[in-house]
């Protein structure tokens, strides 16, 4: 990287500087972690607790921080399947509830963007559809970080909230449901064949903020492939080819992730082992009233300050998950 000829080639620059971020990733909390537990235990050594006790207090409080991040080196070490070091798309759609359904999707989304935000990773929104009234009928957002994809596909499945629910001028509890899905984003240097009979493109006048020019033309595309019927769609640019080659690049990572998944099932059954939980499935509670908890129905984790969790504190949940079905 210190090569003056280092960004002659843009492409390769930005591969190498990933593969020096994903090696950090590992180096720095392990350095980290090496520093902090040898000056802790020199002065545990030393110090009395009864004459100090907040000092005492001070540096128990260290080798507990100590030991976070030696259980997230170790959560990382179980990420070794192909796609999990990848950068990820997260999908959220709306299930029953109307209005509240939607308002929940939001909510989620915003839950993501934080945790993603806390991690340091890089949070981009590739395709929103708002709400008849308020919130998100979907959104799919691109999570670009060391080993998104192998964290974040612990979210995969239903989610559930139970809340007394603020468009409701009875103020009666309601209960609703979105639905979460995420895939590996894959590089370019991984062919994925698609024939353009197997497409079907569709162009519309994208949503939300943008500015006249976005709000007016056709420049969102949706596209469905027909074998598999999956959908997916763009409109974060202005341009109507640039949201095409985004589709492109969802449609061929989720392609890919099939066959990965195709083959690791194969292998799995060959051995005897159970690959996954059902995807899909009701995967997490979050109930605001009448008490307050979020509760994992896989690994039965749960938290009970729910407004941390909304706040993108969800690493408990994920390392739970990872824990017990990697």
């Amino acid at each position: 990287m210190e090569e003056s000829s280092f960004w002659d080639d843009n492409d390769n620059a930005q591969k190498v500087i990933a593969e020096v971020n994903k090696i950090k990733s590992w180096l720095m909390p392990y350095k980290n972690s090496v520093q902090k537990f040898e000056a802790t235990y020199d002065f545990l050594e030393e110090v009395v607790p009864e004459e100090d006790p907040s000092f005492y207090e001070e540096l128990l409080n260290e080798v507990k921080e100590v030991e976070t991040i030696v259980e997230d080196l170790e959560v990382k070490k179980m990420l070794s399947k192909e796609l999990d070091s990848n950068n990820c798309f997260i999908s959220i759609n709306s299930g029953a509830g109307g209005t509240e359904a939607c308002d929940w999707a939001l909510m989620l989304s915003r839950m993501y963007q934080r945790w993603a935000n806390r991690r340091g990773w890089k949070v981009e929104m590739v395709d929103s559809v708002d709400g008849d009234v308020a919130g998100l009928k979907s959104v799919t957002l691109n999570i670009k970080g060391p080993f998104a994809y192998g964290y974040s596909k612990a979210e995969i499945g239903i989610h559930r909230l139970v809340r007394i629910s603020p468009f409701d001028s009875n103020s009666r509890r309601h209960t609703s449901f979105a639905s979460v899905d995420v895939t590996p984003e894959i590089d370019d240097d991984i062919d994925v064949k698609i024939s353009p009979d197997e497409l079907r493109i569709d162009t519309f006048r994208s949503s939300g903020a943008g500015g006249q020019h976005v709000n007016t033309t056709d420049s969102a595309v949706r596209i469905t492939h027909i074998p598999t019927k999956i959908v997916v769609s763009c409109q974060k640019e202005r341009s109507q080819l640039q949201n095409k080659e985004t589709c492109l690049k969802i449609l061929k990572s989720k392609l890919y992730e099939l066959q990965v998944r195709k083959r690791e099932q194969e292998l799995s059954e060959g051995s005897g082992e159970k690959l996954d939980i059902a995807w899909g499935s009701q995967i997490r509670n979050y109930v605001f009233q009448p008490y307050t908890l979020v509760k994992d129905t896989r690994t039965k984790y749960e938290v009970g300050n729910v407004d941390e969790v909304m706040d993108g504190d969800i690493d408990g949940f994920i390392t739970a998950y990872l824990k017990e079905f990697g």
